[in-house]
């Protein structure tokens, strides 16, 4: 007789226990700014700036170390060994020195009538190309010479006495320190939503706790084909905390509305959402707005106070009880 109560007791509480309402999280819908965003990554770089890099192949034997200092344009920032292009022109210019008795002579032996003026001609061609040569040799020692290519802070200086660069390394990055901007890049499916003057948040791990601002300052014409992105500047305020090089995220906002009804995005499920009051469910049709990554706009559905399940569930029926997670209750 126990063991039938008992049984008859474990049956009642499984069932009641399979019949108890699911447990559902929730959110309550209220006013504020809705905000459609573009995402972008980039990094921050000065407005105005310059590379400084070798023309020719050559050794550093010289660096000014200056990294952080102010330069002028035309200051020497480093010089590439130069012996072998010195050597060169001594030769060329002892050839000089050869050509122009020869032709000094073929001109006195001319007005003598006492040789051809197809041998004065060879002697004075002979004398003017080495003169070119010599130009273009003597043109050829400042290419071993790096310089400034304009007033600013050297921002960065690469490269070590010793080392064999190649033309086009980048030894020095030389710009003004302010203004600066963020170069990032949009991909090409959202670039039509971006506009100049647009505000954007930025965000970077050397300032994980703090949004910073930013504006929309120049869209390039033309994307890249290969990544298809798009390169946007993102201009930066003059007390702007963050340096050149640094990597950043950006959220440009594309749409703002102003004292909009909001429910989070994860409550919306095929534009309905499922709304609680007293234990129930009722899944409403809502109208979208504008779709953040955090909120959603919606226009008309629902009102700013009720009780929205966030995360929706598509396994609960319309009309079906729930319980409300304390972990989830609204404030």
């Amino acid at each position: 007789m126990t063991v039938a109560i008992l049984g008859v007791a474990l049956s009642g509480a499984a069932a009641w226990w399979w019949l108890r309402p699911p447990e559902i999280t929730v959110a309550t819908v209220k006013r504020g700014t809705a905000a459609e965003i573009v995402y972008a990554t980039g990094s921050v770089e000065p407005e105005t700036w310059s590379r400084s890099t070798p023309l020719v192949r050559g050794r550093i034997v010289a660096r000014c170390r200056c990294e952080g200092k102010q330069v002028k344009a035309g200051d020497i920032l480093a010089r590439l060994d130069d012996r072998e292009a010195v050597a060169t022109l001594n030769d060329l210019r002892a050839q000089e020195t050869f050509r122009r008795k020869e032709f000094d002579r073929q001109e006195h032996l001319l007005a003598r009538g006492a040789t051809t003026s197809q041998a004065y001609q060879k002697a004075e061609s002979d004398l003017a190309q080495i003169h070119a040569q010599i130009a273009a040799q003597t043109q050829r020692l400042d290419y071993y010479k790096i310089v400034a290519p304009m007033d600013g802070t050297v921002l960065k200086e690469d490269g070590e006495v010793g080392d064999m660069v190649e033309p086009g390394t980048i030894l020095y990055r030389i710009g003004l320190e302010k203004p600066l901007w963020v170069v990032a890049d949009v991909n090409e499916e959202d670039i039509p939503r971006v506009k100049v003057g647009q505000k954007a948040l930025l965000r970077s791990d050397a300032f994980a706790h703090q949004v910073l601002p930013g504006s929309v300052k120049q869209i390039t014409p033309a994307g890249d084909p290969v990544a298809k992105t798009f390169r946007v500047r993102i201009g930066l305020p003059d007390d702007t905390p963050l340096r050149v090089g640094m990597s950043v995220e950006a959220n440009i906002v594309s749409r703002e509305k102003q004292d909009a009804v909001l429910v989070p995005a994860n409550a919306v499920v095929d534009d309905s959402l499922l709304v609680v009051d007293n234990g129930r469910v009722a899944r409403r049709k809502v109208e979208i707005g504008i779709r953040g990554t955090g909120f959603v706009e919606i226009v008309s559905g629902v009102r700013d106070g009720e009780l929205v399940a966030a995360p929706a569930t598509t396994n609960i029926t319309d009309g079906a009880r729930v319980r409300i997670s304390k972990a989830g209750q609204p404030p």
